[in-house]
């Protein structure tokens, strides 16, 4: 085995974790505290009414939602989250039409040296994608190009996410000509960007983008598959169709037809893959248990579209 997959790193997501409506409240499903013990003992006691904390604004609001500072916010477990040096956060919900499944809510620590960015695009009214807002860590730089940069549909990783309405995986940000923040990206070190559709009620169209750098990786291994079952010729199966890994490099290979026959397929309750499938939830795992080798954590977040599972996108740490 690779050591440098046993060495840990220090990743730009600190705390990942999922909430599930139960009634009219939000309740603990799970998470990754990456050993902030406290603040994952306060989370499991906490629930949510729908606008109370980050989940449930999300919940409320129907839109992802991106909180920089806790203090003086309604964040409710500010006292737990600094105690333990996390200072930022991203809620992102998961509709299936009009219907809340979960919110997958991500957080995040400030220093000089945390590098990558969490970024939500919208619909300015005008035809182009503004930012909507992000958390960048320490790229500032980056931070103030994308306050003022728009993407029409098809151009940046945000516009072509909106056009192609999945998710996609860009490469080589630094000097890729599709990405058009190529020079800032690659002052601050950024590397590959997941961008995804976020579903919500409504027609306002709302792009989720994940810039990673190598020194504080947002993840060291990332995957899109697609769950619809007119691709797959039948319900309850994904098939990988990109992915990207520090050490592996690509994850999959397009052999000209846009189809890889030979290409990964998750099939539901199968794998941490197919628990997302099984489950229609986000689900968020860490152990060794079921994962590649050399990972320890896991985590899945589903995509729907009119009615159906349409994607999922993984990323692994």
């Amino acid at each position: 085995m690779d050591a440098t997959l046993e060495t840990p790193i220090d990743t730009f997501i600190q705390v990942a974790e999922v909430w599930v409506p139960k009634g009219d409240t939000l309740v603990y499903a799970g998470g990754d505290y990456n050993g902030l013990d406290t603040f994952e003992a306060a989370s499991r006691k906490t629930s949510f009414g729908m606008g109370e904390g980050l989940p449930g604004k999300a919940w409320a609001e129907g839109r992802p939602i991106v909180l920089k500072a806790f203090d003086g916010s309604y964040f409710q477990r500010t006292e737990a989250a600094k105690e333990v040096g996390l200072t930022s956060a991203v809620a992102i919900p998961v509709f299936d039409d009009e219907v809340l499944k979960a919110v997958l809510v991500v957080l995040c620590g400030d220093d000089a040296t945390r590098i990558g960015a969490i970024e939500v695009w919208s619909d300015d009214d005008a035809g182009m994608l503004k930012l909507d807002d992000g958390y960048y860590g320490a790229a500032e730089e980056f931070e103030f190009v994308s306050q003022h940069t728009h993407f029409p549909k098809g151009q940046g990783l945000p516009g072509v996410v909106w056009a192609a309405q999945s998710p996609i995986l860009m490469r080589d940000l630094g000097s890729g000509y599709k990405f058009i923040r190529a020079s800032a990206a690659g002052k601050a070190g950024l590397t590959t960007g997941l961008g995804m559709i976020v579903p919500v009620p409504g027609n306002k169209p709302y792009i989720l983008t994940l810039l990673s750098a190598l020194g504080t990786p947002i993840a060291r291994r990332f995957e899109i598959w697609d769950a619809r079952s007119a691709r797959m010729g039948q319900s309850g199966n994904a098939v990988l169709i990109d992915g990207i890994c520090q050490r592996e490099g690509a994850l999959w290979r397009d052999n000209g037809d846009g189809v890889n026959d030979e290409a990964p397929v998750a099939s539901a309750w199968k794998g941490v893959v197919g628990q997302v499938i099984g489950s229609g939830l986000p689900v968020v795992t860490r152990s060794k248990a079921g994962l590649p080798a050399g990972y320890t954590t896991f985590v899945g977040l589903p995509i729907y579209r009119k009615g159906e599972l349409s994607h999922i996108v993984a990323w692994y740490n």
